[in-house]
């Protein structure tokens, strides 16, 4: 099993060296990965529904949080550290022209030795699509393509694509990721989510719990599509007590997310900052092997 913490461009680590401190402590610890989230606006009076809250509204009641773009963050502590993942949880994908993503993400996969992970979602703010001028309705479709789009290239020597959204023939890039390509980790918590990670992900990210009924529709669906299910890494976020872990090696998770403050009221365990990371060491190697 590996650990991350989780999210990481929030609350005092928007701040530069708070940021640095945090990522490089986590790497100390043995955490695998550090998790950053997405909003480039959030436009003042939503009527969109947070699927995550009882009253529909994102946790922490305002609007005007410090939320640096996850991408640019992690490519800066990504210079500062040497081993730790840098992951998105999510970047709300159909938001992003796929072909300028696709640069800036494998040039920071190939500055940082291929440690660039890629969790994707599709969004749930419309009021944000509008201020961005990007397609709401079509975000799943949009979201499938823009995978495909990226993949392509990454991958390919001459990079080629026919879609509904996008058309290139011969658009060479380079660099390319370290790897060939980057991971990508689906993230939600719905049927469409597992089934688009079962079609197209290397992971499966649920936003909530772990819910093995999503882990076995992602696999039924890898299986459908050709795909190995073994190969789908499943990541969740911590539970409210470590003396839980040994279930969720049981239900097949693959990675935990450890909040790094008890942020908004949540009740998992967490790391509490910096300061609080080392006492961590001890539980990832316990299960490091698991």
């Amino acid at each position: 099993m590996k650990f991350g913490v989780r999210y990481c461009n929030t609350a005092r680590y928007t701040k530069p060296e708070n940021a640095v401190e945090l990522v490089q402590a986590a790497e100390a610890a043995g955490f695998e990965s550090a998790w950053t989230v997405d909003h480039v606006v959030v436009p003042e009076g939503y009527e969109s529904k947070y699927p995550y809250t009882d009253d529909g509204k994102m946790a922490g009641g305002k609007n005007d949080i410090p939320l640096p773009d996850p991408l640019i963050w992690m490519s800066y502590v990504g210079a500062r550290t040497e081993k730790i993942n840098l992951a998105t949880g999510i970047l709300i994908m159909p938001q992003r022209n796929p072909v300028v993503a696709a640069k800036q993400i494998a040039t920071m996969d190939f500055m940082t030795g291929g440690r660039v992970l890629l969790g994707i979602g599709v969004g749930w703010m419309e009021e944000e699509f509008a201020a961005i001028k990007a397609p709401f309705e079509a975000r799943g479709r949009a979201t499938d393509e823009y995978v495909g789009v990226m993949r392509e290239l990454w991958s390919s020597d001459m990079p080629t694509y026919d879609g509904e959204f996008f058309s290139f023939k011969g658009a060479h890039m380079q660099p390319k990721p370290v790897n060939g390509s980057v991971p990508i980790i689906v993230g939600g918590h719905s049927k469409a989510a597992a089934r688009r990670a079962g079609r197209l992900g290397d992971g499966f990210f649920p936003a909530r719990g772990v819910p093995t009924d999503l882990f076995d529709l992602a696999k039924r669906t890898a299986e459908e599509n050709g795909r190995d299910p073994d190969a789908i890494e499943f990541t969740v976020g911590m539970p409210e007590r470590i003396e839980d872990l040994p279930e969720l090696v049981k239900a097949g998770v693959d990675r935990v997310l450890v909040p790094i403050m008890p942020m908004f009221g949540m009740k998992a365990a967490s790391a509490s900052g910096p300061d609080d990371l080392a006492r961590w060491t001890e539980i990832i190697d316990q299960y490091r092997d698991a």
